[in-house]
């Protein structure tokens, strides 16, 4: 099993078809609900998982809800050739749990599609403690998601 960083295939189609939205909040039209849940070395995600998945994915307890934690969306912005969007950090406090990777997927889309897949490098262990993922600068060499 493993965890790739990766965009997944099925999103990039599903950008083109205008299935997800990444506009800020109060921005017209509304963006789309996305969420981040957390896996363990035992899960499976690649460019070919097409939806938001259970296995191998933290169980709940110990801090940390299944499905995870919904993200706040920054927006989307371009540089000369590059469209990019970001997230604010999310945090996980009072958290006993071991995570290898995570998943962002849109909630509010029929069937949890997923879009993008971080990879950690190794578990990472949190005990009696905040559990926090920093994403990186929104510009278009840093954003968590970006097209050129």
């Amino acid at each position: 099993m493993a965890i790739s960083s990766v965009l997944q295939n099925t999103f990039k189609e599903e950008l083109l078809g205008g299935y997800h939205s990444f506009n800020a909040s109060g921005d017209t039209p509304a963006g789309s609900a996305f969420k981040i849940a957390l896996y363990t070395s035992s899960a499976d995600l690649t460019t070919t998982t097409t939806v938001y998945v259970t296995s191998g994915e933290v169980a709940s307890g110990g801090g940390y809800t299944t499905a995870g934690e919904a993200l706040t969306n920054t927006g989307v912005a371009k540089s000369t050739v590059t469209s990019y969007t970001d997230f604010s950090d999310v945090s996980w406090t009072s958290a006993t749990f071991t995570a290898n990777g995570c998943e962002i997927f849109n909630d509010s889309a029929t069937g949890d599609p997923a879009c993008c897949t971080i990879a950690f490098g190794g578990d990472k262990t949190v005990t009696s403690g905040t559990f926090t993922i920093e994403f990186p600068a929104a510009s278009a060499g840093s954003a968590i998601i970006g097209i050129a």
